[in-house]
């Protein structure tokens, strides 16, 4: 795998585990500058895990994390702070603060983080509320968002103190038609507007495929295959067929691990 400075992030040989699971065992990663990668694959892979490590969350027992040429599990705790300004994360849930309207959410992390006066505050939240086109939605509360302005809402927070790189945990869960064309329309303009690196772990192979640069499968703790989306769609890997054709028989096994049924069955 190349090791250039084309790429914001590079992961080598990383190994995680909890407790006797083994979540990944020697996995490289390659994340490009101003590019959108995808991280797919079945459901309890640790897609998210791999997102907590990149942000410094959590440490791998081996292996290497470096963002700007710098090794993040390596980092002291004032240092992984300064770092993190340098990235955004959309969660899952979108996380909003719930006793706060969405002005005050979007302003939280300028008023965290910075010393700007409030007046520059208000302008830059304006800014960011008309990237994702809700300008007109700042003094609501997040309970009186729908699924899809929340995620928004959420995505303005993210950007809010330009960060270089952008981590999308499942953006477009629970999303309607709509709402989620309407994400996958904002994440793409929004990296080439802004020059942003994002890392999308996703469910949704179509809409992620569709905005994607570079698509990672993982699967049993490693790296399966990695390209173009085009590439991984061409590809003859029974472990990357199962899964983007969502076939029910391969690789990946029906029943999690256990001992022989008949064995099970007899047990007293």
């Amino acid at each position: 795998m190349p090791d250039n400075e084309d790429n914001l992030v590079k992961i080598r040989g990383l190994h995680f585990a909890r407790g006797s699971s083994k979540i990944f065992t020697g996995v490289d990663i390659d994340i490009p500058r101003g590019k959108i990668t995808a991280i797919m694959g079945p459901s309890g892979t640790g897609k998210t895990t791999l997102l907590k490590l990149i942000g410094g969350q959590i440490k791998p027992q081996q292996g290497t994390i470096h963002f700007h040429g710098e090794n993040i599990p390596s980092m002291r705790t004032r240092k992984l702070y300064e770092v993190r300004k340098k990235m955004g994360m959309l969660f899952q849930s979108g996380a909003l603060l719930t006793d706060m309207s969405v002005y005050d959410n979007i302003a939280f992390p300028l008023r965290e983080h910075t010393q700007l006066p409030e007046v520059m505050i208000r302008d830059l939240v304006i800014m960011k509320l008309q990237a994702v086109g809700l300008r007109g939605a700042r003094h609501l509360m997040p309970s009186e968002l729908s699924g899809g302005m929340a995620r928004r809402a959420a995505l303005a927070r993210a950007i809010a103190l330009d960060p270089e790189m952008i981590l999308y945990d499942e953006p477009f869960t629970g999303q309607d038609p709509i709402s989620m064309g309407v994400l996958v329309q904002l994440i793409r303009s929004m990296n080439e507007a802004l020059g942003l690196t994002s890392v999308i772990v996703s469910h949704d192979i179509e809409e992620t495929m569709a905005i994607a640069d570079k698509v990672y499968i993982i699967s049993q703790g490693k790296v399966v295959g990695h390209g173009s989306p085009d590439e991984i769609d061409k590809s003859d890997s029974p472990w990357i067929n199962q899964f983007v054709h969502g076939e029910a028989d391969g690789p990946v096994p029906f029943h999690y691990q256990a001992v022989p049924y008949k064995e099970d069955l007899l047990a007293q």
